[in-house]
């Protein structure tokens, strides 16, 4: 293998990596034909994409023609793609992919360029497509491109150096952005999870004091089965994670957590303990009621029938309740998940142990809102203080 390091004017870091490599012998004039790959930012994005070709060259994988269409390359890239990969991240990198094909799908993958792709990027960011979306589509613009490179379909990857489009805030906008982190106080809490307890229905109780407790995902509270509780240890193990985006009772998936750290064991307030025992005898009496009509897949959040709840019921049932409390402010389920990092908080727990128990990859991501959080905080003491002082200021 031929390797080394090309100059790059538009590259970061000054440079990208190329290689050659023998694809076999000419019939012709009998000599040794190369191809050559350049545009990878490193030494080892180089070596892997070697090696991918070397493998596709043994098994005697090559297109009968330069002039293949980005949609049908496309389309067999994710044939392949989706047998590596969980279901949700399949059908995220289809939204992606929709874009790429509407602008790039007639066209052939070996006149692609660089600005046509730029071009792409450009048009989508001009018509308010957020930054996330960007990326998502240049992440799979990339891994086609890289595909064609591996087919020897092109020699460079158009993804590899283009430039993110951004929207420029304005002074004003910088002046005037706060970010903001949602989630219910203490008291807000706890006049939630009564009016839950008083007025809501089936689970409505459970299934928010879980979340509130725990700091779970919805998807990893309904994927919740009896197996996952210790009650003699006092812990809960999360494991997986609910996907059901068509919210049909029957079309269910478990999958693995988010991430391999939200794959974790914590420990299971004597509160919660209480709850889980009285449901558990309460979902037995409903078995033996419902008999062999009931789909015992041993969720702790089932329906009356067995199955597990619907993702968007949650989000229905907390609008609902959240009408009936005296405070006006809205939140979401995952909203929960702050209020359960600002109990922490305000229980003296350590950002480490708080991101074990929220399941963070990246102890950064916690670290972000736990130093938002505490500024909040802060910021509510002071305002206490001063009103505590006015008032006493004001009989002197």
């Amino acid at each position: 293998m031929h390797l080394r390091k090309v100059k790059s004017k538009t590259a970061k870091s000054g440079y990208t990596w190329m290689f050659k490599i023998d694809i076999g012998i000419d019939p012709i004039t009998g000599k040794r034909k190369q191809t050559t790959r350049r545009g990878f930012a490193t030494r080892q994005e180089a070596v892997e994409a070697y090696t991918k070709l070397k493998n596709q060259l043994y098994k005697g994988v090559q297109f009968s023609t330069k002039d293949v269409l980005f949609g049908d390359l496309a389309d067999e890239w994710l044939r392949s793609y989706e047998k590596t990969v969980k279901v949700s991240t399949v059908l995220n990198r289809k939204k992606s992919l929709k874009h790429l094909k509407y602008f790039l799908g007639s066209l052939k993958i070996n006149k692609i360029k660089r600005n046509t792709y730029q071009n792409v990027l450009n048009t989508l960011h001009e018509k308010g497509y957020a930054h996330n979306t960007l990326t998502s589509i240049q992440a799979v613009a990339n891994m086609i491109f890289k595909y064609a490179m591996e087919l020897d379909l092109i020699h460079q990857n158009p993804a590899s150096l283009v430039k993110m489009p951004k929207k420029q805030k304005t002074i004003e906008e910088i002046e005037n952005t706060e970010e903001e982190v949602k989630f219910l106080e203490k008291d807000e809490l706890l006049e939630f999870l009564r009016i839950a307890k008083n007025h809501g229905l089936y689970l409505d109780y459970q299934m928010f004091a879980l979340l509130a407790y725990t700091g779970m995902r919805s998807g990893e509270l309904l994927a919740l089965k009896w197996s996952d509780i210790d009650f003699k240890g006092s812990t809960i193990s999360i494991t997986k994670t609910l996907y059901n985006p068509q919210n049909n009772i029957n079309e269910y998936q478990l999958l693995t957590p988010k991430t391999e750290g939200s794959i974790r064991t914590i420990p299971m307030d004597p509160f919660i303990k209480n709850m889980l025992h009285k449901h558990k005898v309460e979902q037995s009496k409903i078995k033996l009621l419902t008999g062999k009509d009931y789909l015992d897949e041993n969720f702790v959040i089932a329906k009356p029938s067995g199955h597990p709840e619907l993702p968007q019921i949650i989000r229905f049932r907390m609008t609902r309740l959240l009408k009936k409390t005296s405070f006006n402010k809205f939140v979401t389920p995952h909203s929960l998940r702050h209020t359960t990092t600002s109990l922490l908080i305000e229980a003296g727990i350590g950002v480490k142990e708080i991101q074990e128990i929220l399941g963070h990859k990246d102890i950064q991501t916690t670290m972000n809102i736990y130093a938002h959080m505490t500024n909040s905080m802060k910021e509510k003491t002071s305002q206490k203080f001063t009103e505590f002082m006015r008032s006493l200021s004001e009989n002197l």
